[in-house]
């Protein structure tokens, strides 16, 4: 299997893409093909949808809310069942099968949706903004989840404005402005075509002489008492790497390309649409 991340401002076109790939919409131009060929409608209970807009019936339990959405894309009762509990287990639902979903809180009612999402095992599972909403321990262990899938063989398409998230699962990443591809690649590969001009610092040498040196657009120091700068380009490390080593050894010289979210800012902007 394999994970793409599909990033961009609000407004950018990701879930009309994912509305697109389900026919939803229909495109103006293009096609949407899934190994070569244009789905059909028995081919659409492959995907797995997580809309960004949940929506689950209160006063239905979670084991008959799941067993009906397995239903409408073909399984039964029988071969879901024991899907119910491994899943359940896995996001750490907190309640029981038999509860009803109303008595659960805002977040086990959003890792029950995404149950719903990939319990028939979908070969295709798309999640719009499946981060959304989570806290720290949640969202890892969604991350698990996604990577699981696609160890099982699914792929996932997921959209996120978490960067570190995208950065850290996605095999593959394409962000989007105003509708168009502008990036498009692995996302190692993305991030060391902008070259490595993040340098972390710890030397003699201060903030000060660092920023006044050609080259370099950018300098702080963190809280934590390394100098952060930012680089024109990679060659300017060179420089403040011979000032920084003049009087011998230094604890710490580290340059790195940007991270995705700095890439992100750089061909999109910061701002909403």
């Amino acid at each position: 299997g394999k994970i793409l991340g599909l990033i961009g401002q609000n407004g950018a076109g990701k879930t009309t893409t994912f509305r697109l790939i389900l026919n939803f919409l229909t495109q103006d131009s293009g096609s949407v093909l899934w190994n070569g060929q244009p789905l059909n409608e028995k081919e659409y209970n492959i995907i797995g949808y997580l809309p960004e807009e949940r929506g689950l019936y209160p006063k239905i339990t979670i084991e008959d809310q799941l067993i009906y959405f397995a239903s409408l894309r073909g399984k039964t009762k029988k071969e879901i069942e024991p899907k119910i509990d491994f899943w359940m287990e896995k996001f750490q639902v907190k309640g029981k099968k038999t509860d009803k979903v109303k008595s659960l809180s805002k977040g086990n009612q959003q890792k029950v949706q995404l149950i719903a999402t990939l319990i028939h095992e979908p070969k295709l599972i798309i999640l719009d903004e499946p981060f959304s909403g989570l806290d720290p321990v949640n969202a890892e262990l969604l991350k698990d989840g996604i990577i699981e899938l696609k160890n099982q063989g699914s792929c996932v398409i997921f959209s996120s404005h978490n960067m570190d998230n995208v950065e850290k699962i996605c095999d593959h990443l394409v962000m989007l402005k105003n509708g168009r591809m502008v990036l498009d690649g692995q996302v190692h590969e993305i991030r060391q075509q902008f070259g490595r001009t993040k340098l972390f610092l710890e030397s003699p040498l201060s903030v000060e002489e660092v920023a006044a040196t050609a080259g370099v657009k950018e300098a702080h120091l963190r809280q934590d008492g390394v100098l952060e700068a930012t680089l024109e380009n990679a060659e300017v490390g060179k420089v403040l790497f011979d000032k920084a080593t003049a009087n011998g050894y230094i604890p710490m010289f580290n340059q790195q390309p940007p991270t995705l979210e700095e890439i992100f800012k750089m061909k999109v902007g910061g701002q909403d649409e």
